[in-house]
């Protein structure tokens, strides 16, 4: 709940769950659907977004709207496109904003979602085009990252001063043996492309950890989406799942070992809010970007428009000659001296 409130007051927070292959990720991120006594951490957060937006909605306007992307085989897929834009998807590219903040440029984006209803069905609507398959370790097998992003605009009605939060809920797809999961085909060549980006997780994860100058986030695509939640602007939880079977147990070592790696990295969270004045600032800077023109009300920067109108501009009086006082004027009455002198 801690957490929902900073996306609420404008902070970049990030959920996710990490762990080998069968262990319970996406069952503690999204839980049992139809039992809401039985939901994970996703359901359970979008519900609270919006108990926080009711308590405060008589001193703010809230605006919620969201995206959801899947890196499959290590190519990102729009999850919230319909059958016919599938046909034809836009290409989708991750960029950092001037703050450090991932967005996703052509991703669809959905909303606004005027209550938890709106909000949860983007989220189903988007988990039934996922990418899952059976292996021997697991029966629904998520073959894919899955990132689903709540952007949550607020503005204070007595101010103007508007916050811009961010609660990103990622389900990771689990590391696999081919060993152990059987993997042949598809399957196979779906567990190299997982192993390799959660191979590249703990690269960027291991030089956070200590300290390092370079931390090699554009290793991979998945680091890359995930590079302000790791270590950037965000709160971030993250949640291991080990399993219990014993011949998981070198499997269960690596996760907590990453985990350890894990705590010991802090991020620096600050705050996306901005004033009713540079709101309007920026307004007009786009406007003018487009090239269009902007009426500037001199009023409200405490100038009279109208005694600037009734000013007349100021005549040139016919009997002044302080014109002449200058370079000029000193050469000819020079040139004038010099010429009485050689007449004398």
């Amino acid at each position: 709940s801690h957490l929902c409130q900073s996306a609420i007051d404008g902070y970049n927070v990030c959920i996710f769950a990490y762990g080998q292959t069968g262990s319970g990720k996406t069952f503690t991120m999204y839980g049992k659907r139809d039992d809401p006594n039985l939901w994970g951490i996703a359901p359970r957060a979008m519900k609270e977004v919006y108990e926080l937006i009711e308590r405060d909605k008589e001193t703010y306007d809230f605006e919620v709207s969201c995206y959801m992307l899947e890196l499959y085989n290590d190519a990102l897929c729009d999850l919230l496109l319909d059958k016919e834009q599938r046909k034809n998807p836009p290409k989708l590219d991750v960029k950092l904003d001037a703050k450090g903040i991932v967005q996703i440029t052509g991703a669809q984006v959905k909303g606004p979602c005027k209550n938890f209803e709106e909000l949860y069905h983007w989220n189903e609507f988007g988990n039934e085009q996922r990418h899952v398959a059976s292996t021997a370790m697991n029966a629904e097998s998520s073959r894919s990252h899955l990132v689903f992003s709540v952007i949550i605009a607020a503005k204070n009605k007595a101010t103007g001063a508007a916050t811009m939060g961010k609660l990103t809920l990622v389900d990771l797809a689990g590391s696999e043996r081919q060993s152990k999961t059987g993997a042949t085909g598809d399957r196979l060549k779906e567990a190299k492309s997982i192993n390799m980006s959660l191979s590249a997780l703990g690269d960027v994860i291991a030089a956070l950890s200590t300290g390092e100058k370079f931390v090699p986030y554009r290793n991979n695509l998945l680091t890359r989406l995930l590079q302000d939640g790791l270590g950037g602007n965000a709160k971030t939880l993250m949640f291991v799942n080990i399993s219990p079977a014993d011949y998981n147990a070198d499997e269960t070592v690596t996760s907590l070992q990453y985990a350890a790696r894990v705590k010991l990295i802090t991020n620096d969270a600050s705050k996306q809010a901005e004033s009713a004045e540079i709101q309007r600032l920026k307004g007009i800077i786009s406007v003018l970007k487009k090239g269009g023109q902007v009426e500037v009300d001199l009023a409200s920067h405490g100038v009279d428009n109208n005694a600037l109108s009734e000013e007349e501009p100021p005549q040139d009086d016919p009997e002044d000659d302080s014109w002449m006082e200058g370079p000029a004027f000193e050469r000819e009455a020079r040139a004038q001296f010099e010429e009485e002198g050689e007449a004398e």
